[in-house]
């Protein structure tokens, strides 16, 4: 059975006034929703692989046939990079993180502060296009990095807890090139319960 997407779990309007409806609907429908055709269409050639967790294709590209290993880490890294992205936001959210996860981020980065201007650094410093990252080590530590085009975390064998796209798309109707108002203004839709559920998942 072919891969889908999950609903986007709000209207396209409801992060406004920090990611405008415009730029929502587009990222959706157009660029998510083309990933998932993409993808589909690769594996149509090797169906067995429908039966895999889109996880698990993504954290063994190598395993992969050679002829579709560029074309799954791509627009399945997309697909899975994007269900991520909407879910960790939402309408009436930001703040600061919560439970466990909030202890988390204070001991491992000093504070929530400190955390918040690594995580937009490593977002300004991605030349291009790409992600920042929370993500989860082996070991239940966290470590910010970043990721070019949409490689995922699961390639470097960590699971992402937050991320954010800083492809151009993700910002450019309402911020131009303002990439650093964009991810400063990030913080007020991000759903910080999701966060945690991810963190202890």
């Amino acid at each position: 059975m072919a891969f889908e997407i999950p609903a986007l779990p709000y209207a396209y309007d409801a992060l406004e006034p920090f990611i405008d409806a415009q730029t929502v609907e587009l990222h959706y429908s157009k660029h998510h929703t083309t990933y998932l055709k993409n993808l589909n269409t690769a594996l149509e050639k090797y169906p067995q692989y429908f039966d895999h967790k889109l996880e698990s294709l993504l954290s063994s590209l190598d395993s992969l046939p050679e002829d579709i290993r560029t074309v799954v880490r791509n627009n399945g890294g997309g697909v899975y990079n994007h269900n991520i992205y909407w879910a960790i936001m939402g309408p009436k959210r930001g703040g600061e993180p919560v439970g466990k996860l909030a202890s988390a981020i204070s001991s491992t980065f000093g504070s929530f502060a400190s955390f918040k201007e690594q995580l937009e650094k490593a977002g300004l410093g991605r030349f291009g296009s790409g992600w920042a990252w929370l993500s989860r080590k082996a070991d239940g530590g966290l470590v910010i990095h970043s990721t070019p085009n949409q490689d995922t975390p699961l390639a470097e064998a960590l699971f992402p807890v937050l991320g954010v796209d800083v492809w151009e798309h993700a910002y450019y109707l309402k911020y131009q090139n303002r990439r650093a108002d964009y991810l400063a203004n990030w913080w007020n839709v991000v759903n910080w319960e999701e966060a945690e559920r991810r963190f202890l998942g």
